[in-house]
């Protein structure tokens, strides 16, 4: 149908993701389609205020530096709409590294020569894989926007998950997630933007450590880049389905809620090798930026344990559609991968004081194998630091 040529046409024109529907799609989720106004000026004051307490309390503590290119750390309160814009760009890479995988046509994956698209095909699982192609940079344009529009409907910043950002000075909030969440959870709105400044500038320190940001970044890449197609993935899960469920109201976030249905992506055994790695990395990340809250946030926030309840209550109780970005991701973060971010910290802590963890940030071989997350002493004994 020369309707269909055109509109593969108009998708293939913006490359492996069609990334103005992304922006479209996520702009109106994070939004629900009504107009969002500017940052109030006082807040954004507020938050300057807030933040340069935060930034003094976690230098001090840690001794991270958190200037970038020479330039002091800079609190940027921004809509929901600014951060979807920034959050899709920061993740492009990402996305392309799965466009490529899953063999987009503008991703150096096509079948040369595929011929075009036939419904008479005597193989019907094979035109669905060409068509699945054909349709993935609007698909993945659809992930993309989905799972970044319903990530701001409640993010206070960018480091809700602890994915690097580009380098910069300046560190993004989200006024708005911060005072719907202090409303909701009758919290004082002060004291939930102290917690929120310590929790993203903390990682802003963390992640800006050289090799931290190296590593993790290419274990992402990785992970997205390890995805194979295949598309008898999307006829078995919609042959599964019972045809009384679709037609009763069936939960279509739950249909599409993970790549295999919707991108016809599995995971590979590259990507099972990579998860123990990208958990062990995460674990240290997460678990030293809980602890440095815990010593700087008892003393500094009046309410610091009732915010803290509430806050790693949410974490661990995100909705599917928050979850697609981390099996996306291979970033499963379960209550019980907090939990063993936190002992690798403590014991660490317990055995040799909280300096010990300053070896963390000095060089990448001192970064902990996934057996030593789960044995602190074994890390200790390889990086020669004696147990008190």
């Amino acid at each position: 149908m020369p309707f269909f040529g055109d509109l593969m046409k108009m998708i293939g024109q913006q490359g492996p993701v069609a990334w103005d529907a992304a922006s479209q799609l996520a702009i109106t989720i994070a939004t629900e389609g009504e107009f969002e106004p500017n940052v109030d000026p006082l807040e954004r004051i507020r938050l300057e205020q807030l933040g340069r307490v935060a930034e003094l309390q976690v230098t001090s503590l840690t001794g991270l530096d958190t200037l970038v290119a020479g330039r002091s750390v800079e609190i940027v309160p921004v809509t929901r709409t600014m951060w979807v814009v920034d959050t899709i760009e920061a993740w492009k890479p990402l996305f392309s590294n799965l466009a490529t995988a899953l063999g987009s046509p503008h991703a150096g994956g096509a079948t040369p020569d595929a011929g075009p698209l036939t419904p008479a095909s005597p193989d019907p699982e094979a035109w669905l894989g060409e068509l699945l192609q054909a349709l993935n940079p609007m698909l993945l344009g659809m992930t993309a926007g989905s799972m970044v529009g319903h990530l701001a409907r409640r993010s206070f910043g960018v480091y809700d998950l602890p994915i690097p950002r580009k380098a910069s000075h300046e560190v993004q909030v989200v006024p708005a997630g911060i005072d719907a969440f202090a409303a909701e959870w009758s919290i004082d709105a002060d004291d939930l933007r102290l917690w929120v400044l310590l929790h993203e500038l903390t990682h802003h320190a963390v992640l800006n450590v050289p090799h931290v940001r190296t590593r993790l970044e290419g274990l992402l890449a990785s992970y997205a880049a390890g995805f194979r197609a295949d598309p008898s993935a999307f006829t078995s899960r919609l042959g599964d389905l019972d045809p009384a469920q679709l037609q009763g109201g069936f939960d279509m976030a739950e249909l599409f809620g993970d790549p295999e249905m919707l991108l016809g992506a599995v995971q590979s055994p590259e990507q099972r090798d990579l998860i123990p790695q990208i958990e062990a990395t995460v674990a240290v990340v997460v678990g030293y930026v809980d602890h440095v809250m815990d010593h700087i946030g008892a003393n500094l926030i009046s309410s610091y344990g009732m915010v803290t309840e509430a806050m790693r209550r949410r974490r661990v109780e995100a909705s599917e559609a928050d979850r697609f970005v981390e099996r996306l991701l291979g970033l499963h973060l379960t209550q019980d991968r907090y939990d063993r971010a936190a002992s690798f910290v403590d014991g660490v802590v317990e055995r040799a004081g909280f300096g010990a963890l300053e070896r963390l940030w000095a060089d990448e071989r001192d970064l902990p194998t996934p057996a030593e997350v789960d044995a602190p002493g074994l890390w200790l004994a390889r990086i020669d630091l004696p147990d008190d």
